[in-house]
């Protein structure tokens, strides 16, 4: 677990007029439980051109904050989606927050769920950008930024600081996707595990984040071995010693992986691995020995074979890739200020 934050990073949600009230709920439970477990991790709140604002379902949300005349260093800002066809620029409300994030507005994130990315897009935030929204929006999306590449079948897409999602439930995944880079893969894990979100799926890839495959279970015996493991990776798991953390025969935690997990608990040792290892690639200076060591594996041939079983790219190709992104995306940050 990640040193407790001196300053909360704020999390503004912007509400608008017919609001989807799960594209609200669902980033903002993945956030407040992550202040719960890291206090004074983040602090939310809730803002709008109104005070009150009837959600799509016909719950009216009041207590509102006015949009503030300027954000805190480091706020993460969520603009939500809105129920119909198509976002209307015209209308006040939204016009007020479109002029607002063209004028005030500077994040350090920006998440956009749903229709939010439409309304990011009138306000020129997503151009040059990839990004995404929800499928009834693609087309609308672009129609307003034509300088956008916007990706279908997504569930969230990552550009530098702007991020976009197919909203509704995407809205979480994206969500516990910021908590996981901010305060680590484990705690995001967790997360998800509390609010029963089996599978947490990642943005512009179809699989899932290694540290939540083969949890779609509710099995305590098989999570007691799998939080374990994830919580020290390169640790020397023995089938022994897993099935010590399990409090079971080895045959009997092999049985219970195979029906509850549909791996191998050293299938699982191994996946993990491979997670930290493709974490330390793309966050640390450290060679390939050195990575492997790290992570656990006995060498860094071991490694790459053990890389090839998820990955097509080679562990020194997905690092040169990883790193081009990284400063394509800082060229973008330095042309527009919200990113």
């Amino acid at each position: 677990m990640s040193a407790v934050p001196t300053c909360a990073t704020e999390v503004l949600f912007v509400l608008l007029p017919d609001v989807v009230l799960l594209d609200v709920a669902g980033p903002a439970d993945a956030f407040r439980n992550a202040a719960r477990r890291i206090p004074g991790s983040y602090r939310l709140r809730f803002v709008g051109p109104h005070p009150a604002v009837a959600a799509a379902i016909g719950l009216t949300l009041s207590g509102l904050e006015p949009l503030p005349d300027r954000l805190a260093p480091g706020s993460i800002l969520v603009l939500t989606g809105v129920s119909g066809a198509a976002v209307d620029p015209r209308a006040p409300a939204t016009r007020c927050v479109i002029d607002w994030l063209r004028d005030s507005a500077r994040p350090a994130l920006l998440l956009c769920v749903c229709a939010g990315s439409v309304v990011a897009a009138h306000a020129g935030l997503l151009a040059g950008r990839e990004c995404t929204t929800h499928h009834e929006h693609i087309e609308e999306l672009r129609r307003v930024e034509p300088l956008a590449r916007v990706l279908d079948n997504r569930i969230f897409v990552e550009d530098g600081a702007v991020f976009t999602s197919a909203g509704v439930t995407a809205g979480l995944d994206l969500a516990l996707h910021v908590i996981g880079e901010q305060h680590g893969p484990r705690i995001a894990a967790d997360i998800a595990r509390d609010l029963v979100v089996y599978l947490r799926r990642a943005g512009t890839d179809p699989a899932l984040s290694p540290w939540v495959m083969h949890r779609n279970h509710l099995h305590p015996a098989v999570h007691r071995v799998q939080d374990a493991v994830a919580f020290n990776p390169a640790a020397s798991w023995s089938a022994a010693e897993l099935s010590a953390v399990a409090c079971t025969s080895t045959r009997n935690l092999s049985r219970l992986f195979a029906e509850h997990a549909g791996c191998s608990p050293l299938d699982y040792v191994q996946l993990i691995r491979f997670a930290l290892a493709k974490q330390l690639l793309t966050r640390s200076p450290l060679d390939l020995e050195h990575v492997a060591a790290r992570a656990g594996f006995r060498s860094a041939q071991q490694l790459r074979r053990v890389w090839s079983r998820w990955e097509a790219q080679p562990p020194s190709a997905f690092r040169r890739w990883r790193a081009q992104r990284a400063r394509d995306a800082g060229v973008r940050a330095n042309v527009s200020p919200a990113r």
